[in-house]
């Protein structure tokens, strides 16, 4: 079952993400966080978005403007870092509060609060019309590389705060998509070396079968992307963003309290 679920959310999400507001790891993450602890899901969700975007590099890339980059993805790499390093601080520590429903015991931990809210708090960019045309001048550039490489460090979830930054930088789409694609695999590397340093040495060892999906997750992101390139033109995403908008509310609401 974690089988499909994954690779479905994977083929699709990889394919929308390439001009939609939300990110491959804002849905993919919680499909892994299913099926695996949470920071095994983050650090999972971590490499098969890096080798997408690398794919998606090959395929629009070309058009990715530089002088943006340097400007939006450099303070992103840094706060990227600072964001992994305090999810694994956060990991680290004990539950917050336990309870019983039922005939089941559920733990309330900081790491899955903290990440249920920012869930929350991304989903609301899906569907709030204000936030969904949120968008900042272009001297805004450093800051908003520096809060989405956090978040995207933290919890996954970077793509609404790229594409607000990004939009009113002048470019074309072709650019936009271009350069949003090339900013991701830079802060998606710098988050790998803190996640390759803590997650995958400690938590993955015992989390065997976690490759396989990770490997499929990937094959079935590359092939969303390819469909998505072929799209870019032909589509809008108003209702898929507010369904999944929904979808990430109770998410979140089900990893804030535990649930899930």
């Amino acid at each position: 079952m974690e089988y499909v679920v994954i690779c479905l959310v994977a083929i699709l999400v990889s394919g929308l993400t390439l001009f939609s507001g939300f990110g491959l790891g804002t849905l993919l993450m919680p499909a892994f966080a299913l099926f695996f602890p949470l920071p095994v899901a983050i650090a999972a969700t971590a490499v098969v978005h890096l080798a997408n975007n690398i794919f998606k590099v090959i395929l629009v890339g070309k058009k990715a403007d530089w002088s943006v980059i340097l400007r939006f993805a450099v303070p992103g790499a840094v706060a990227a870092t600072i964001g992994a390093a305090l999810l694994n601080l956060f990991a680290s520590l004990a539950p917050l509060y336990n309870y019983v429903l039922g005939n089941r015991t559920y733990e309330v931990t900081l790491v899955k609060l903290v990440i249920g809210i920012l869930i929350i708090l991304f989903a609301f960019f899906e569907l709030l019309p204000y936030f969904n045309k949120l968008a900042f001048e272009r001297k805004y550039l450093p800051l908003g590389g520096a809060l989405s490489g956090f978040f995207g460090g933290l919890s996954g979830n970077q793509g609404a705060l790229r594409s607000a930054f990004l939009i009113k930088t002048g470019l074309s789409k072709e650019a936009f998509i271009g350069t949003g694609t090339v900013s991701s695999v830079i802060v998606d590397a710098a988050r790998l070396l803190v996640y390759g340093a803590s997650f995958y040495t400690i938590h993955f060892a015992g989390v065997k079968e976690i490759w396989g999906l990770v490997l499929a997750a990937t094959v079935a992101a590359f092939l969303g992307a390819f469909i998505g390139s072929r799209l870019v033109k032909k589509i809008t995403l108003r209702t898929l963003q507010i369904t999944i908008g929904l979808m990430l509310i109770v998410v979140g609401l089900g990893m804030g309290s535990g649930l899930f």
